[in-house]
């Protein structure tokens, strides 16, 4: 039986960090400073001069968020959605959820004493996996212990698909977040291009700066939900995979020690 691996928490830290470090830099004001006209400025009037030449402050994430436009709306709910995935799949995917240690001291305290029916109905009622497989094994048992091993292999089977189920949508997220971004960039560029095709006699940089702004913050929200989902993922895979060999090992042994205790005739103390 392979012993139980501790599961690392540092992705939760990362995440956190991360976190806190982007809204710092995402809350810093940006200056925006608002064009005049090329015709002569009024000498005489100094403070609307002050006022065309002074900058506008307005914080970097108020500025992605107006860039961003619907399709970052789009992107920041899926953002919230995987975010709750991880934090569920977190809570889930855990030793002690998938194989309750309570459950085998309970069916170890049966075993002894020869209680096979009140296992049975433990592990029935038990909604863990390790529960699962414990009565499924015991099913088998009626017609020998290969065939119990066997059930016991095929309902692992069965509940490995169910785990890497719950795992599959960040896969999904991690490949349709370039794809959105890659739409915003063809939006953002088409808005740029337009604005130079339909320009007669002067070309407003600010409105083609604008739609490239868009093309670009779009890409890196798109690829900055991919990567950490495309992580995740792959993480969450390699726990499911230590999960089912653990869970598949601690029930293939609790039911060869059953089938023993079950052949074994009971010892009775002497008559005094």
């Amino acid at each position: 039986m392979l012993s139980t691996t501790k599961h690392r928490t540092v992705p939760v830290w990362l995440m956190i960090v991360l976190l806190t470090v982007s809204m710092g830099i995402f809350s810093r004001p940006i200056m925006v400073h608002a064009q005049a006209d090329d015709g002569a400025k009024p000498a005489s009037s100094e403070p609307a001069a002050k006022t065309a030449d002074s900058p506008r402050s307005q914080s970097m994430l108020m500025w992605i968020i107006h860039t961003s436009g619907w399709i970052g709306a789009f992107i920041l709910a899926i953002s919230i959605y995987f975010i709750a995935t991880v934090m569920q799949l977190f809570l889930e995917l855990r030793s002690p959820v998938v194989a309750p240690p309570e459950l085998m001291e309970e069916c170890e305290a049966l075993l002894v004493k020869r209680d096979f029916n009140g296992i049975y109905k433990v592990a029935k009622e038990n909604t863990s996996e390790l529960g699962q497989l414990i009565a499924t094994g015991m099913v088998g048992l009626s017609t020998g212990l290969s065939d119990a091993r066997e059930a016991i292999d095929r309902q692992g089977e069965v509940i490995t698909v169910e785990m890497e189920k719950r795992i599959s949508m960040l896969a999904v997220i991690g490949t349709l977040g370039p794809l959105i971004g890659l739409l915003g960039t063809l939006k953002g560029m088409i808005g740029s291009f337009s604005v130079i095709a339909m320009s007669d006699t002067q070309l407003k940089a600010s409105e083609v700066a604008g739609g490239i702004s868009e093309a670009l913050v779009l890409t890196f929200e798109g690829v900055g939900l991919s990567v950490p989902a495309i992580y995740f993922f792959a993480l969450f895979k390699n726990r499911v995979a230590s999960l089912s060999v653990q869970t598949l090992n601690a029930a293939d042994e609790f039911i060869r020690r059953l089938h023993a205790a079950a052949h074994k005739k009971p010892t009775t103390e002497a008559a005094s």
